[in-house]
């Protein structure tokens, strides 16, 4: 399913290197870290007419990240959220906006990995485009199970959200050649993980099971199910997954900032059954936290 340009993001305004900036100047150094290694962590932001969705959840995940890459010096959420602000404002925009939020480790005095040449500080870039949710949630994706494998905390800790997304872009490469919207991403010992953009989740005999969260991103948008689950008295388990699994459930879904919830309708060409009951509860249950849960941007 592939995106396309909206041309109310002509006139884009970015905050990058300190300043908003119309989208056809917001430049970063060629000597940002984000450009020589991948050094950065990120964020994708949904903003609703009632505010961001669960803006706090993102920006803690945003501080772990950043702790854990040893960044130093990192702004405050006040900081971050008052950037963000500005931005939108500059934008004059209200709603059905999607906010890429990323913070590199800034601009190296001389190319190389050590983190040690970065003594310029942190590069904070807002990105805000007008964008509904990518996938058809009537309609639903298909999918094609990638072997490229989703990272293990041995290597790249999935808990961190950096933007060193390889082994993402490589596993959505074969879900186009193979002609699916979306690549299912297994972990080491062959169990699904999440798809190469968003999460998991499958229904069974009236109980909802996710993969743990190992291998994939401890997403925030999962996170949510899995507590309106328990709050409308669905059991949901996280188990390991097998492919076999997922080719026989009564449902499988996929959860995002992007996509909000989204069926998935095939998995290497098995036509996947759509449970509807499961599925209609939790879309009310997110729609009805969109207020509760999102931060007003005044």
């Amino acid at each position: 399913m592939l995106q396309k340009f909206d041309k109310r993001n002509k006139n884009l305004k970015i905050y990058v290197n300190g300043a908003v900036v119309d989208r056809h100047e917001a430049k970063v150094s060629v000597f940002d870290s984000v450009v020589q290694g991948g050094d950065a962590v990120w964020e994708g932001l949904r903003l609703y007419k009632e505010g961001i969705f669960c803006l706090e959840r993102h920006l803690r995940r945003l501080q772990d990240s950043a702790h854990a890459m040893a960044f130093k010096d990192i702004p405050t959420n006040d900081e971050i959220k008052a950037k963000i602000v500005e931005t939108l404002n500059a934008n004059n925009m209200e709603e059905d906006v999607h906010i890429r939020l990323t913070l590199t480790r800034g601009e190296k005095i001389t190319s190389g990995m050590d983190p040690r040449l970065n003594s310029m500080g942190l590069n904070l870039i807002i990105v805000p485009e007008y964008k509904p949710p990518v996938y058809d949630n009537e309609k639903g994706i298909t999918l094609f199970t990638s072997t490229i494998r989703r990272n293990s905390p041995m290597h790249v800790d999935s808990k961190i959200h950096h933007n060193n997304l390889i082994n993402n872009i490589l596993a959505k490469i074969q879900a186009n050649v193979a002609g699916k919207d979306a690549a299912l991403m297994l972990d080491a010992y062959g169990y699904a993980s999440e798809l190469n953009g968003t999460n998991l989740f499958m229904v069974r005999d009236g109980k909802l099971y996710t993969p743990h969260a190992d291998a994939c991103l401890h997403g925030i948008t999962r996170g949510l199910i899995i507590e309106l689950a328990a709050e409308t008295g669905i059991a949901c388990i996280e188990k390991n997954i097998s492919l076999t699994e997922l080719y026989a459930a009564d449902g499988v879904f996929c959860t995002g900032t992007m996509g909000e919830l989204t069926p998935i309708v095939e998995i290497d060409g098995r036509k996947i059954a759509r449970e509807t009951d499961i599925f209609d509860r939790l879309i009310t249950a997110f729609d009805g936290k969109k207020e509760i849960y999102c931060t007003p941007i005044l």
